[in-house]
Parts: structure tokens; C-alpha cells; sequence
């Protein structure tokens, strides 16, 4: 008994069909890896931007704070006005100007030795952002927590110096404002609420010596000298500035010297 031509002429149809469906499967499944691999890209793009963006801005405010530092150097409010004219601005905070008794920036090196001697038996060697020259490593933001077994005497960390309230908020002491109604405030300056958010600066005393020529440039000190600019006291100025991402932080660090005038 011979089997039907149309029972063949099925099962072929059907072998076809099942080919088709595993092609379309397979297309689906790399279609759907493609769009899975776009979305990553996207998101990794994204992600990759974004902090960027936020290192950007807490670069500009750890700037912002290193000149809000210099002025406060120099005894100068945030318009450029010495702090020694005129007097201060309505509403303005008491430790503007280093007024109300804050601890005053020592000017000439015959104030440091009794300045420092002050600063070196607080327990981290700061009174109102001023600070004596730190011991051990000089790069506070790499140092070790407390009570880990390689930190060394007398060494102060980063976050210590913050928890402790010794550094400076932006405009502190020379009344900068953080903005207005036509100019938003700096989002990560304008972040007090916590010891580790916004933004400090901490202004180390060191005395000037001749003896160290290069110390300020590279020139000699004698021609410092003749050219009036040989400084009372060197200045290192360290700012910390916070993201508004958790692991973004930036510190800078720079060196600053008001020189001698020869009037």
C-alpha cells in the first residue's frame, strides 16, 4: 500500500515552518542583545559624562576657595577692599575680616614663633583655618585613617581636619556672597550640611628664610631683595572641594607669598 502523495507534500510544509520560526528567533535574540549592548553604551556614555561634570564643578569651587584663601591673606574682602577701610557690610557675619576676635593672619615672621607655638598645642595644630606646618606626609588627602597601624605621630587626615571644624567655608572671612537672585549660588559651595559636603580651605604658616633660595622662584634671595619682593611669611594654601556625587572630591594645593613693599 503506497502512502499518500499530499501526506509528504504536509510533512515538508511543516519542516519549513519550523525553519522559520528558529530564523526569527535567532534575529530576535540578536536584535534584542543589540539594543541591550546600545542601552549599556548609552548609560556607560552617560555615566562617564556625568562625573565628569561633576569633577569640573567641584574643580571650580576648590579654585574659587584657593582665591577666597588669598584674600583672606591679604586682608581683603571679597570686592577688593582692604578690611583696614571702611566698615563692613550690613548683615555681614561676624568673623568677616577676621573681626570679633578670630585668630588674625600673621603678616611679618617675627609674629610666627609665638603664632606657631599657639597653633602646635591645639590638637590638629589649626585655630580658624590657620594652621602650623604638617607633620609627617605632606599630602593629608592620601593619609591613613586614625588608628591604623602605618599612620604616623602627629599626623592629621583630610576628613579629621574637617570633622573637627578648623578649615574655612567659602566667604567666611572675607564676606564672599554665594550668590543672588541673577546668579544662582555655586551648588557645591553653598553645601554646608555636613562636615564632609561643600567645600574648606586651611592656610598653613611657614616662615621665610633666606637661606632656602627658590623657595618662591628661582631666583637668588638677594635679587628678591633688590627687586622688593622678598616675602614676610610663605603661605600654603589647601582647599578641599565635594562633589554632589559620593566619590567625587577634589584638593588643591598651592603656594602663596605676599612680598615686601618698599614703602
Amino acid at each position: 500500500m503506497t502512502r499518500p502523495r499530499h501526506a509528504r507534500y504536509c510533512h515538508g510544509r511543516h519542516r519549513a515552518r519550523g525553519a522559520a520560526l528558529l530564523t526569527v528567533l535567532v534575529f530576535g535574540m540578536l536584535s534584542m542583545l543589540l539594543v541591550l549592548w546600545s542601552a549599556r553604551t548609552a548609560w556607560y556614555g552617560e555615566l562617564v559624562a556625568g562625573n565628569d561634570a561633576d569633577y569640573q564643578r567641584a574643580f571650580e569651587a576648590a579654585e574659587a576657595l584657593l582665591l577666597d584663601a588669598e584674600l583672606d591673606i591679604r586682608g581683603e574682602r571679597a570686592d577688593g577692599r582692604p578690611c583696614a577701610y571702611g566698615g563692613l557690610p550690613q548683615g555681614a557675619s561676624a568673623q568677616v575680616c577676621r573681626s570679633g576676635g578670630t585668630t588674625r593672619v600673621p603678616l611679618e615672621n617675627a609674629d610666627v614663633p609665638v603664632f606657631l607655638a599657639q597653633l602646635s598645642a591645639q590638637p590638629q595644630r589649626c585655630i580658624d583655618a590657620l594652621c602650623a606646618k604638617r607633620v609627617g606626609r605632606q599630602d593629608i588627602w592620601n593619609a591613613p585613617a586614625a588608628g591604623t597601624a602605618v599612620r604616623r605621630a602627629g599626623e592629621q587626615d583630610l576628613f579629621a581636619l574637617m570633622r573637627a571644624g578648623t578649615g574655612a567655608r567659602y566667604g567666611q572671612y572675607t564676606g564672599a556672597q554665594l550668590g543672588d537672585a541673577d546668579h544662582p549660588a555655586h551648588p557645591i559651595l553653598a553645601d554646608r550640611s555636613a562636615p564632609d559636603t561643600g567645600g574648606w580651605y586651611w592656610i598653613e604658616v611657614i616662615p621665610y628664610t633666606d637661606s632656602k633660595p627658590g623657595l618662591i622662584s628661582n631666583a637668588p634671595a638677594h635679587q628678591l631683595e633688590l627687586a622688593g619682593l622678598t616675602p614676610h611669611v610663605v603661605y600654603r594654601i589647601t582647599a578641599a572641594a565635594f562633589g554632589r556625587k559620593p566619590d567625587t572630591l577634589v584638593v588643591l594645593e598651592q603656594s602663596y607669598a605676599r612680598p615686601r613693599r618698599k614703602d
